[in-house]
């Protein structure tokens, strides 16, 4: 039988995480529609991570606002897609795979802002707590795409990345051949973020312990978080906060030998790339957006609210699920993920 579908555009806009979320969906429809070209939608902020991801062949960025979106439109029906898969859910992504002319739109029966009306398929997600990688991969059954038994996440390896990644470690003064510790201190929420007096005690207490380089990292809007743990260090750290663009950021995470991390993007590169995680949780929940696969470590303290999804906190103790786990629980983490840490070097 003569494959259908020979154009297909993803829409997937933002965030980070969600992006990376998205990447088994995007090999199993690879598979599955082995000659189509994918096109995948998304924010032009995130657009240089897209163009790293193996499988997609065309990157459509759109700019923030609705001129943005609109300003895209004749681009996308010129391109007489035969597939388009929604899976951001909103209004205006609904809204998108509608005015391409496609006439197969998918996307999930639950998704928000009216989101279904814009659809010709609907795929029906089960009440009970999934990671969002498995919610995703249900769209790729849907449409019969073969269930992964590992989902994949793939990242073009590209020389050229690196190249800048160890340039940027050799100027910072860490080798990128020998081991090194990566922090990630901010999140979207403020709710999400670990307080920095605890960052800075367990980084103190690592460098001294094992004599290995703590590097800072994030986007350059991160920074006052990241500056704000290293002032309150006792120890030297590396800060690359701001210094490496998102598409670098697999090519960056895959040197480092563990990720100390909030809920956040980074921590699902790392995952995505094989870099053991430990991560702090609080109002978030990781049965549906913890780093996916095996061997990461996820710490929280259990409170009858939690999750509560919230960006703002009432309790007696604010944020009492996250600022309860203590720095020697995450020491404790770092030092179980290094022994088994690829890049433990002689540790």
């Amino acid at each position: 039988m003569t494959d259908p579908v020979r154009r297909l555009l993803l829409i997937k806009p933002s965030s980070l995480g969600d992006i990376v979320h998205t990447m088994p969906t995007v090999a199993a429809l690879r598979a599955h529609f082995p000659h189509a070209e994918v096109t995948w939608l998304v924010k032009r902020q995130w657009a240089p991570l897209v163009e790293v991801i193996c499988g997609v062949d065309q990157v459509c960025a759109v700019e923030t606002g609705l001129t943005g979106w609109l300003g895209r439109v004749l681009e996308l029906r010129a391109a007489r897609f035969d597939l388009v898969v929604d899976l951001q859910g909103l209004l205006r992504s609904g809204a998108m795979a509608w005015v391409t002319g496609c006439g197969r739109r998918i996307g999930f029966a639950n998704a928000r802002e009216g989101s279904p009306l814009f659809y010709t398929q609907r795929v029906e997600v089960p009440d009970a707590p999934m990671h969002a990688v498995d919610r995703y991969l249900l769209v790729a059954e849907a449409l019969g795409a073969e269930r992964p038994a590992q989902p994949l996440f793939e990242f073009i390896d590209r020389p050229e990345d690196r190249q800048s990644v160890e340039a940027i470690l050799t100027r910072a003064g860490v080798v990128s051949s020998l081991p090194w510790i990566a922090i990630n201190a901010s999140a979207r929420w403020e709710t999400k973020r670990w307080p920095p007096q605890h960052f800075a005690e367990a980084a103190d207490q690592l460098s001294q312990a094992h004599a290995l380089p703590i590097v800072f990292i994030g986007g350059a809007a991160e920074r006052p978080e990241s500056l704000a743990v290293m002032a309150l260090m006792r120890t030297k750290a590396v800060d690359l906060t701001g210094q490496t663009p998102v598409g670098l950021l697999p090519s960056l995470l895959r040197q480092a030998a563990v990720l100390i991390t909030n809920d956040s993007g980074p921590m699902h590169i790392a995952a995505a790339v094989g870099t053991p995680v430990v991560a702090l949780f609080g109002p978030t929940d990781p049965t549906r957006t913890g780093p996916y696969g095996r061997g990461h470590l996820v710490l929280s303290h259990a409170v009858e609210c939690s999750p509560c999804f919230r960006r703002d906190c009432f309790r007696a103790v604010t944020l009492e699920c996250l600022t309860a786990v203590r720095p020697e629980q995450v020491i404790r983490a770092v030092q179980q993920q290094l022994n088994r840490s690829p890049r433990q070097g002689s540790l």
